[in-house]
């Protein structure tokens, strides 16, 4: 049986109502949505970021809820990973794991208290699903990252045109290089519920 939380996850509107969903969700996360849905997005940017990413980092996981890249990611090599989520009890379960170099509970809607150029790569999965977090968080995204930085970053295929994504990546044209779009399901073939034909663009490209 699938989560009941995942229409309510896609209704979400401001980080409060972000937060106390999370808070909620947080411990059974993985072993249920994740593993009823049969959620691939994360892999699948794992997948991505092994086949172009040399590392050995540090990688920023935006929205990294209870480290699901970072599970995949750490099958396919060492990399220095940090976390950022705007749950503590999703972080809480990811420190859990022992993936990260640590965590960083943010709000991407705000500033980040993150210095220029940190980070050597970005990843992210899910995190630009909920209608809470728009296309202009990109400019922070970008702003942490150093200079050639690679970015992996999924949005819902629904919100990509809806919500201005489209066109922040045609404004965002003068700071990125080697912008490349994948249609992917967000869902495998063990999914039962109606959102299992839902899809995600994943965008891939480099800072300038």
């Amino acid at each position: 049986m699938t989560d009941p939380d995942l229409d309510k996850a896609y209704a979400l509107q401001t980080p409060d109502d972000n937060r106390r969903l999370y808070a909620d969700w947080a411990k059974s996360y993985d072993t249920g949505f994740a593993a009823d849905m049969d959620y691939q997005l994360p892999r699948l940017v794992a997948l991505l970021l092994a086949e172009i990413y040399q590392g050995p980092g540090p990688v920023l996981d935006l929205g990294a809820g209870t480290g699901l890249i970072a599970d995949n990611m750490l099958m396919r090599g060492s990399f220095d990973i940090d976390a950022l989520d705007i749950s503590p009890e999703m972080l809480a379960t990811a420190t859990a794991k022992g993936h990260y170099r640590r965590t960083i509970e943010a709000d991407l809607t705000r500033p980040l208290d993150i210095a220029d150029g940190t980070y050597d790569a970005v990843v992210s999965s899910g995190t630009f699903t909920h209608g809470h977090v728009g296309p202009d968080a990109l400019d922070e995204v970008i702003r942490i990252a150093r200079s050639g930085a690679l970015f992996v970053l999924t949005i819902n295929a629904e919100h990509f045109e809806t919500r201005g994504f489209a066109a922040k990546f045609e404004e965002l044209a003068p700071k990125i290089g080697d912008l490349e779009h994948r249609s992917v399901n967000i869902y495998g073939g063990k999914a039962t519920a109606d959102h299992r034909d839902d899809q995600a663009d994943i965008a891939i490209f480099r800072k300038r």
